[in-house]
């Protein structure tokens, strides 16, 4: 948890709260699909060509699932969540709806102005998550955003600056970006911020030009290796469990085979409510029908979602991240 709103005698407050809702097989995690719709231009997803008179059948409010749910984490994605004119809102109805929650919203930053982070802040987000799997023009390239991955490193010490205090970056590991790794890790401690990491798989539309292959799997446990000692020299930046960070290498080399368990924690709210327990997977239908999620032999993607799903709670190192 990066966010100044929260004091260390939160966090007892946060285990009470995922173990009651562990032990009654709910949900810890809701991820609102506010919009599918996407001003970018991804290579690796297809978001951008949801048609813009989609958001005629957009869901005006949320708070009535989170009622139903009660989770411990919200977050709001898409698509680009900032679309939403009503994000606000959305984001205020949520925050009403549920005492204790923990609320972050996933952003490519395009649209991201001062005055906009400050409204949301305001409106009850306590972290902002920023794409950026680059810290150069590549980015910009990757999203179809000139000026991006520049407007990004612009924003984020403004934002810190005026007091919005949870602000990390979501970054990919891609078959191209591994010296770019720690180097982003650096950036956003100097920038008082934090990480979190996914890998890339060709699960969204099938685009393989990012995965990472055989010659390259040395260079990666390299990486992997330094991001657990970073994590051990200085807890809190990196805010991936160290089982997910562990795993990785094992995953792109093929030895991976445990169930999936996506969905028995995380499950996916799309913008007509209907529930989800991936968002590559199709909906299985209305919110108010959901009986819960099995585990399941797939084996297509090792997100972050998927990866810290299956985590074991090793409560002594997941407690050292939240407190640092």
């Amino acid at each position: 948890m990066l966010s100044s709103r929260y004091k260390p005698w939160h966090v007892p407050l946060f285990l009470g709260k995922y173990a009651w809702l562990r032990a009654r097989r709910r949900p810890v995690l809701l991820n609102f699909e506010v919009t599918m719709r996407c001003n970018a231009s991804c290579s690796f997803c297809d978001y951008w060509k949801t048609p813009a008179d989609t958001r005629d059948t957009e869901v005006a409010k949320f708070a009535d699932i989170a009622r139903e749910f009660s989770p411990m984490l919200v977050t709001f994605t898409g698509g680009e969540p900032t679309l939403r004119k009503d994000l606000e809102a959305i984001v205020i109805g949520v925050r009403q709806a549920v005492r204790l929650t923990y609320v972050q919203m996933i952003t490519h930053g395009a649209m991201l102005t001062l005055d906009r982070a400050r409204s949301l802040w305001d409106a009850g987000v306590d972290q902002f998550n920023i794409s950026l799997d680059y810290l150069d023009e590549r980015h910009d390239v990757a999203r179809g955003i000139p000026g991006l991955a520049a407007k990004v490193l612009d924003i984020v010490p403004r934002m810190r600056e005026a007091g919005i205090g949870g602000v990390r970056f979501n970054t990919v590991i891609k078959n191209d970006n591994l010296d770019q790794i720690i180097p982003i890790v650096e950036r956003a401690a100097a920038l008082g911020g934090g990480v979190n990491f996914s890998l890339y798989t060709d699960f969204k539309n099938g685009n393989r030009d990012y995965l990472l292959g055989g010659s390259q799997h040395r260079e990666l446990e390299r990486v992997v290796a330094e991001l657990l000692a970073y994590k051990r020299r200085k807890r809190g930046v990196i805010t991936n469990s160290d089982y997910y960070l562990e795993q990785i290498p094992r995953y792109v080399r093929g030895e991976m085979t445990e169930p999936c368990q996506s969905g028995t924690t995380t499950i996916h709210i799309d913008p007509q409510g209907m529930v989800r327990r991936c968002p590559d997977f199709k909906p299985d239908g209305p919110w108010q029908e959901y009986k819960g999620y099995e585990p399941i032999n797939c084996n297509a993607c090792y997100y972050a979602c998927r990866g810290e799903a299956q985590a074991p709670l090793r409560l002594i190192s997941r407690v050292r991240d939240v407190m640092a």
